[in-house]
């Protein structure tokens, strides 16, 4: 018990009384000495009665108090005893000194004296709960806890002398809701049949309906496998909805869906494939809706053949293993070149720009894209920062050209206004474009590329072209160019440019080139390109060459059919000789895919992946941040070495073998 003080009102106001009394006494004793002796007598015996009476008083007041203190603490024994949640006392280091009865019935244990809280119950974390933090959705068997820690010091001069009273209150019922809530939530999957119409044009006509019945039955089972609700809305499109928690399953499978419609053989040439998008964490219908679209527009993006799942801010992606199907069907090329005319004739000006460390591929889309505007008879610019290895040779067969207007950055942003068209080639990445802030200003974009679609993208393009199956963007601009005009006029030098860039991104017509791409490529010759020309742009100095041929002959293999080689050459076309060093990797025998890890002379170590389309480099590589398509990807970082990076990609390549993404 503490030692406070009480003040008793009424004490005080017997001792005043008194003092009155004494000087009255005094005062009589001045005038009759016999009177006042007897008032003296008086005065004593109340000042002894009032001392008595005060004693007397004040212990059983104390005794009252005693009682008191002695029920409160009994009372608090009591419900410390018989508290209806469990509560165990822990010292510092987590040895049990006291339980109730609760904690032995929660725990199922009758004898935990002295043991460790944590070797009892490994989810607790003990450090959290010297800092007086609490735990959430503690699991004891099949019940659910929260856990609420109080820190106290026994002695007040002691500080080590601690304990931790832990309170557990059973939460069972209420995460039960929330996993029941989040097992039901409603998952919409929106499929769409990739190339249907190219499918069915290549399968014969009698066994059409054995296909499309052989497609819906898988889709229908697969649906029904989820107790889902399944409508086919097109006959190329289905909706599905299922709850969340056959979600997991799915992606265990890696959505085996994909596998299942692609090996359908009914006499179809061209295998069926699925793109599926996956939306559920949107608050309504229609953010679920919209979440759902967005994936199935990234799934198509990327090539098809795969499943993309949102996550918050973040996209995660299954399949996608095969090359995308080249289309045969030109409409959409058409559409485009009509709609491209359309925004070039309400421009006042077009500004094209490709990515950073531009190739043949982006400055000859660049070129083709130039020409066709000028053609309709407006102002255009390209934006090039800077002249690398890698178009220095096709750059220097139209600078000296006046119709051509080269501007950096800075120029571009100062010439664009309000009705300036600005139009992207060869990347859908902000990032990595030329000048970032021209499209942030823009009012009007235009989107071509061929790369498979990721999650960074240029979200406000008016017109998109997008192409995963084309071997390059040079031949979608080429496809453009035939469809604006009749008789597009097209000089020798443009000509040679666009064909440079098909040339480069196929490999010399060896990779990804289907009949489009010769197609494209015949136009080019009847507009007076030149193979001979064309081949002299990509030809190599000696010390190149003697640079290409140490990183081959460095190379290693991994998994037999992966080589991996390294340069730590400082060299300002280290980029373009890592690549070509990484094409020719794949000409040794029983290389699948190879790859090549150098550093710029800033510091940044870069990756070029290459495959002969067995192996998705993509996939291995978006594992790293980078990006591409199946069979040519690349990647960078920015801190750290040559090594580290070797050991970041060989685990990447690892653990794609090991989900299966080889099949």
């Amino acid at each position: 018990m503490g030692n406070n003080k009480m003040s008793n009102p009424f004490k005080e106001t017997v001792n005043l009384y008194l003092v009155v009394i004494a000087l009255l006494v005094i005062g009589l004793a001045f005038y009759n000495p016999l009177l006042g002796i007897i008032g003296a007598f008086i005065l004593i015996s109340l000042i002894i009665y009032n001392w008595l009476s005060d004693r007397n008083k004040s212990r059983k007041w104390r005794k009252y108090v005693e009682a008191l203190s002695t029920n409160i603490d009994n009372a608090a024994r009591y419900a410390v005893f018989n508290l209806p949640v469990p509560l165990v006392v822990i010292d510092i280091d987590g040895k049990i000194n006291w339980y109730n009865s609760k904690f032995t019935d929660m725990v199922s244990e009758k004898s935990v004296m002295g043991k460790g809280i944590v070797n009892l119950i490994p989810a607790l974390n003990l450090e959290a709960f010297k800092l007086s933090e609490n735990q959430e959705a503690v699991r004891i068997g099949d019940r659910t806890y929260d856990v609420y820690a109080n820190m106290v010091n026994l002695e007040d001069d002691n500080p080590q002398n601690l304990v931790i009273m832990l309170y557990w209150f059973d939460v069972t019922p209420l995460t039960d809701l929330q996993m029941r809530y989040e097992e039901e939530k409603p998952v919409l999957a929106l499929i769409n049949v990739d190339n249907f119409e190219d499918v069915m044009n290549e399968t014969k006509e009698e066994k059409i309906p054995f296909l499309t019945s052989e497609i819906e039955k898988r889709v229908n089972l697969w649906a029904t496998r989820m107790n889902g609700m399944i409508k086919r809305y097109q006959k190329d499109k289905y909706i599905v909805i299922f709850e969340a928690k056959y979600l997991e399953n799915l992606e265990a499978k890696k959505f085996a869906i994909l596998d299942d419609v692609r090996e359908i053989d009914v006499g179809n040439k061209i295998p069926a494939t699925l793109s599926i998008g996956i939306g559920y964490n949107g608050n309504t219908p229609a953010l679920i809706e919209e979440d759902a679209y967005a994936c199935l527009e990234l799934a198509l993006g990327r090539g098809g053949d795969q499943a993309v799942i949102r996550r918050n801010n973040t996209f995660e992606f299954y399949g996608g293993k095969t090359k995308a199907v080249e289309k045969r069907n030109r409409v959409k090329a058409r559409v485009i070149a009509h709609g491209f005319q359309t925004l070039i004739d309400e421009s006042s000006k077009v500004i094209v720009m490709g990515h950073k460390s531009p190739d043949m591929d982006s400055f000859g889309a660049a070129i083709g894209i130039y020409r066709s505007v000028i053609n309709r008879g407006k102002e255009a610019a390209i934006v090039l920062n800077e002249i690398n290895e890698g178009i220095e040779t096709v750059y220097g067969t139209v600078k000296d050209k006046d119709i051509y207007q080269f501007v950096d950055s800075l120029q571009a942003l100062e010439m664009q206004d309000e009705k300036t068209l600005v139009v992207v080639v060869d990347t859908h990445k902000p990032s990595l474009t030329e000048c970032p802030d021209l499209i942030e200003s823009a009012t009007r974009v235009v989107l071509i590329d061929h790369h498979r679609r990721s999650t960074e993208f240029i979200d406000k393009a008016v017109l998109k072209y997008m192409e995963p199956y084309a071997s390059s963007t040079s031949e979608l601009v080429t496809e453009i160019l035939q469809y604006m005009e009749n008789k597009p006029r097209i000089e020798r030098e443009e000509a040679d440019a666009l064909l440079a860039g098909i040339t480069v991104d196929t490999k010399n017509f060896s990779l990804k080139t289907g009949v489009r791409t010769f197609d494209a490529a015949a136009y080019l010759r009847r507009q007076g390109a030149d193979t001979i020309r064309v081949r002299q742009l990509f030809q190599d100095d000696l010390e190149t060459f003697i640079e290409k041929a140490s990183i081959v002959r460095t190379a290693i293999r991994h998994r037999e059919s992966i080589a991996i080689s390294s340069s730590d050459v400082q060299s300002d076309s280290i980029q373009l000789i890592a690549a070509q060093a990484a094409d020719d990797l794949l000409d040794i025998k029983g290389i699948n895919a190879s790859f090549v890890i150098a550093q710029k002379l800033d510091g940044t170590v870069f990756i070029s992946g290459r495959s002969l389309g067995d192996v998705n480099v993509q996939i291995i590589l978006e594992k790293l941040g980078g990006g591409g398509h199946l069979e040519v990807a690349g990647a960078q970082f920015k801190d750290a070495n040559i090594e580290e990076v070797k050991q970041k990609l060989i685990e990447s390549i690892d653990q794609y073998y090991e989900e299966g993404a080889s099949k």
